[in-house]
């Protein structure tokens, strides 16, 4: 019982680590356009990150990420220690990056981390490789997919406002930053509440066995106040915010305008929305990376920090296998003790 609790405090800490470590993806561009200061703009993201609670519970009607997330490893292979271990290692490489100013995935790490604490525990066949192997090409995919979302978007945009006077088009757009902000914002809480959600799922159901009072058979049978505690945490973490990843993504990549913000933001909310219908748990950082990567490439290639950028990418690959060897490092060590 004392495991399974700490467990779920753990996630619960990941799931604020997350919300900090994040808020800069919905914010970034917001804040360096001016249109909210650092702390509006948080409490705006924070706001919309929990209500797309009200929205995954009663108008999707599912948590198809949560449920993903949670079949990573498979359920024979599922112990309390490896649970224990991947989220102990998915909050350090979390704090270690935000340390750095890197805008790595949460997602990503932690599910490298349960990954590979369950194969130093069982070896590879404890893993589900089909779905790993799909949430790993989403690294590539989702910035892809927002990059072209927003580079179309851009043209599309430039098209329709070319006659506007410039001066009332940059007031209109800075307004709608607000709109853009929001809908990305509630993509964030959507597919990053679910992936801490899917881990204590897990956990529950590996408790079973143990005949633990709150263990659950199935994620259907998860309670309540599991997905409600969960997108209230990652908003309070939004709050909190991340400063030194805002930097990073609102002008080290490329100079954003109002109208950039709002393209980018909305490219980023679609993708978002789009792998929640697939119930795939992408990184809302690689995907508002990507756009904001193709908000800049309209203007010209050069003016997108490929520096920067290279670097970024070289983190997000790193992240799956690094947070699989510290986790399988911390499990060693965990079964010292238990």
């Amino acid at each position: 019982m004392v495991l399974l609790i700490t467990i779920i405090v753990l996630c619960l800490l990941f799931d604020f680590i997350n919300g900090f470590h994040d808020a800069a993806n919905s914010i970034a561009t917001i804040v360096s356009t001016k249109v909210l200061t650092p702390f509006q703009a948080v409490l705006w993201a924070a706001f919309f990150n929990f209500v797309a609670f009200f929205i995954a519970k009663y108008v999707i009607g599912e948590f198809g990420i949560a449920n993903t997330v949670s079949k990573t490893v498979f359920e024979e292979f599922i112990t309390l220690p490896v649970i224990l271990s991947g989220v102990i290692a998915a909050i350090i490489w979390n704090l270690l990056t935000w340390w750095l100013g890197i805008p790595s995935s949460s997602s990503h790490t932690l599910i490298g981390g349960f990954a590979g604490a369950a194969i130093m525990a069982s070896g590879f066949q404890s893993i589900h490789v089909g779905i790993i192997a799909k949430i790993a090409g989403f690294i590539f995919l989702a910035p892809l997919i927002g990059m072209l979302m927003a580079w179309v978007f851009t043209i599309l945009v430039m098209k329709i406002c070319r006659k506007a006077n410039p001066y009332k088009a940059n007031s209109w757009f800075k307004q709608l930053q607000l709109v853009s902000s929001a809908l990305f914002s509630i993509g964030h809480g959507l597919n990053d509440s679910q992936k801490v959600m899917g881990i204590i799922a897990a956990a529950m159901i590996a408790a079973k066995p143990l005949g633990i009072g709150i263990s659950i058979d199935s994620i259907d049978g998860l309670p309540i106040w599991v997905p409600f505690a969960c997108f209230t945490v990652i908003s309070l973490g939004t709050m909190s915010g991340g400063w030194k990843i805002v930097k990073t993504m609102g002008s080290r990549i490329t100079k954003v305008t109002p109208l950039e913000g709002v393209v980018a933001e909305t490219a980023g909310a679609f993708t978002l929305y789009l792998t929640e219908l697939l119930k795939i748990p992408v990184s809302t950082t690689h995907t508002i990376t990507g756009a904001i990567i193709g908000v800049g490439a309209t203007k010209r290639l050069s003016a997108v920090r490929w520096g920067v950028t290279r670097n970024l990418l070289v983190a997000w690959i790193l992240t799956i296998p690094v947070s699989a060897l510290l986790a399988a490092l911390i499990y060693l060590f965990v079964m010292l003790f238990i």
